[in-house]
Formats: structure tokens, sequence, C-alpha cells
């Protein structure tokens, strides 16, 4: 089995190697000859849906180039794939084929943590610090413990990983399309309530309408027979359908030549029955309903055709299904509108489910008012106490400059005068002012409290000045 198709199938793994490790099947020429505009080019391995897709590339792409690891996958089987016995070959890998897979590995575990932060902010808990070690534990696919290099832990995480996720992969998108169908549902039911009674019928009468129009297209045959494949060899291939050859077919659309139809080839092969059902440009037809029927017609011919459940249909599988009765003469096949993608008690559990998610927004809007309010409510008094502080500042200023003394206005190179100079002694011999003179010896007798006879020296006496 080639590389890209043992990892795709078997752990849900994809490379590049198909083209140098397939063996071409042999085309009967004398009956056919293939047009050269069916040749294609290898084709790109297609997404696998997973999450960690891109990091699963990437390991494969390394892994590829290290002659060694090809080598070994070549002479594993599937099962050994599976129980982790390539993954032991990683000790044998080239020095740089391992760094490069050490730095893939921190960079997806310094993604994963960055996609934790952001999930951890959108719920409103940035005050809380992230465990991402504790959360990191929900990705298996990859040692969390280690989170600095690409060990053989790793890869045999990474297969097995991979093979659980594909299994359930189909079934959370018929779970996805369930809720799809019970949303429109829902809303058409709810549209319908806010209409008046003549409007409300109106609306019912075109929705019937839609329905049978929808339904009135031409008989889709079984996917996977003898009509559908013969269908698409004289319209698709441009063939004669009285030369139809099923190896010749399986080589026609096995597009990557690996001797193996995976689930993408199988899928192209039903396109000419959905467009029998689906065309985008009409108002009754739904795309997503499209690619639904397109998955179960996939999953129908693997459980019919896919024996050995590695999920590829192989040369001899194909083969052998095209001998099967119901290759032949196959029973009608049920579409979409046929059949009910929910029960009512499903739509009614899922409607209550809805009204609980609308409570639970209710009342969070109502507590993100509530603390809306509340910080209006801070920022309010918080604006009063700027202004408060604004008005103390400014009356502080107002009595600074009352009590200020008054500013002097001086003329020329003129030096204004201190007010404590008025009780400095003048300069030597100027006369003092009035009221300033030597006072007699006498005179000074007063200052000791010593009175003087009234008669003597009258003249003093009678010019010392009253002190006030």
């Amino acid at each position: 089995m080639s590389w890209i198709k043992a990892l795709t199938a078997c752990l849900v793994l994809s490379s590049l190697l198909s083209s140098s490790q397939s063996v071409p099947i042999s085309v009967d020429k004398t009956k056919v000859k293939v047009p050269e505009e069916q040749v294609q080019e290898i084709p790109q391995s297609v997404d696998t849906g997973l999450h960690y897709d891109r990091y699963l590339r990437e390991v494969i792409d390394f892994l590829e180039k290290d002659q060694h690891f090809r080598e070994k996958l070549q002479n594993t089987g599937i099962e050994d794939i599976k129980q982790g016995k390539l993954a032991k070959e990683l000790d044998f890998v080239s020095h740089h084929v391992r760094t490069k897979l050490d730095e893939l590995k921190r960079q997806e575990v310094s993604r994963l943590r960055t996609l934790i932060k952001a999930k951890h902010d959108m719920e409103g808990g940035n005050d809380v610090a992230v465990d991402h070690q504790a959360v990191l534990k929900q990705f298996e696919y990859l040692n969390h413990m280690n989170p600095h290099t690409f060990e053989v832990e790793d890869l045999d995480r990474l297969i097995r990983s991979a093979t659980k996720d594909l299994e359930n992969y189909d079934k959370e998108r018929h779970e996805e399309f369930k809720k799809y169908e019970m949303m429109k549902e829902h809303e058409r039911r709810e549209h319908l309530k806010s209409l008046s009674e003549e409007n409300r019928k109106k609306e019912e009468e075109h929705y019937e309408e839609m329905k049978k129009k929808h339904a009135d297209h031409p008989k889709i045959n079984h996917p996977g027979s003898q009509n559908q494949l013969k269908e698409v060899w004289e319209e698709a291939d441009g063939l004669d359908p009285d030369d139809f050859d099923p190896k010749t077919f399986f080589n026609l659309h096995d597009s990557n030549g690996d001797g193996f139809f995976d689930e993408q080839e199988l899928e192209a092969l039903f396109t000419k029955e959905l467009e029998k059902i689906y065309d985008p440009a009409n108002e009754e037809d739904d795309m997503v309903e499209m690619e639904e029927e397109r998955l179960r017609m996939r999953e129908h011919v693997m459980n019919e055709v896919d024996t050995n459940k590695d999920r590829l249909v192989s040369l001899d599988e194909f083969l052998m299904a095209t001998k099967k009765k119901e290759f032949l003469e196959p029973d009608s096949w049920e579409t979409l509108e046929q059949t009910q993608a929910y029960t009512e008690e499903e739509m009614r559990e899922f409607e209550e489910h809805l009204i609980r998610q609308e409570q639970d927004l209710i009342q969070k809007t109502a507590e993100l008012q509530q603390q809306r309010d509340e910080l209006e409510r801070q920022q309010e008094q918080l604006n009063a106490q700027k202004k408060e502080l604004q008005e103390a500042v400014e009356h502080m200023e107002r009595l600074k400059i009352q009590k200020a003394p008054p500013e002097v206005h001086v003329e020329g190179n003129e030096v204004p005068e201190s007010p404590n100079d008025q009780h400095q002694a003048p300069p030597e011999n100027q006369p003092l002012p009035p009221g300033h003179q030597d006072v007699p010896a006498v005179q000074q007798d007063l200052s000791h409290g010593q009175p003087l006879p009234q008669d003597s020296h009258p003249n003093v006496i009678q010019d010392v000045p009253q002190v006030p």
C-alpha cells in the first residue's frame, strides 16, 4: 500500500508518495482508447477535517523525506501501523528530520495554548490563571508533558488519535446536519407565528409547492450500481456504455493512480446523480443537503464494497462487488426528501434546548446590564469627586492670591523700599525726623520708672512726646 493511502486510511494521514509507489492498472486498449484529457496530475491530499490537520500533514511531509522510514512503511501492514509498530521506527530517522519534528511540535503546542487563552478570555476568565497543562490533556494526539521534543510516543498518539477521530468524523457530520435541519424547521415555524392568518396560509402553500418541486427529478440510480457507473462512463468519460469495463473504469477514476479508491474519489463518482436533484440556482434546492446526500452515498458504497474496513476500495474489492446481485439488480435509492433527518421527539428536545439557551442569554444580558449600570454609577461618583477636587484647588488658589503682598510699581532703576527699611537707622549726619531726636539723660530716667520733679526742667518734660 502507498504512503498516502496507508496513512490516510489507517492513520488518517496523508502524503505525497502515491505516484512513486503505485502500480498502474493495465487498460484494454483494444476496446477503449482513454482520452488524453483524462490524464490528471497527482492532486494534493484532501483535508481530513480534523482540527489538527495542518500539524498532521507537516509531520508526514518531513517523515516522508527520510529514506529509512519510507522503506519501513512499505513493509508494514495496516494492523501493525495501528498497533504502533511503525512509530518505533522514529528512533532511526535522520537528525535533520527529528529536529524539524521537534520544531513542529513546539509550534503546535504554542498554537493550542493560544487557542486555550483566547477561549478563556472570551468566557470572561481574564482574572483567573489558565492551567495549560490541565487543559492540554484533552488533546490526545500529542504528549503535552513534553512540549519540546517529538518522540516515539508523539507519533504513536498521532496515529491512534487520527484513526479514532476519523472513524467518528462522519457521525459528527450527520449530527451537525441534523441540527441544521432542525434549526431550519424551527425558524420556519417561528416565522409562521409572526404572520397573519392569511399570510400564514400562503406561506404554507408556498412551502409545500417547493417540496413537490424539489422531489420532481429524474430517477436516482443506486450508488455504486452498474447503472450508476455506466452513466458516469457515458456522460462524464464520453465512452460507449456497451463497452463498459469495470477494470478500465476503476483505472480512469483512480485519479492519483495508487490502485485504490479513497473516500474523495468515491464521492466524485456521485456528482452526476446529485446534479439530478440539486441545482444551486433553484430556491427549493439546499446545497447543504446535497453534501449530506453525497456523504450518505459514499458511506453506503463503502459499507457494501470495503470488505476489510480500511476506508479504501482496492481494485480486487471493486471487481468482486461488480459480480454481486446488488451491483446488477440494486434496490431503489431513497433520497433525503424521502427520509426524515430527525424525529418529532428530537425536534421537541431541540426547541427546549433553544429556549434554555435563550433564557441563559437573557439572564447573562441582564447581568451585563447591571454591571454596566454599576460602572456608570461609579463613574459618576468619580466625576463628582473630581469636580469637588478641582473646586477645592481653585479656592485655595484664590486664597493664596488674596494673601499675597501688593505689587510695588517702580519707575526706572529705582529700587523699591522694603517695609523693613522704615525701621532702619538713618545714616550719619542726617537730621532725625521730628519725634526721633536724642532724648536728654534726664528723660531717660523716665524709662527706669523714676519720676522727675514737676518744677525741674519743665521744657524738657513738655518736649517729651506722648506715648500712645
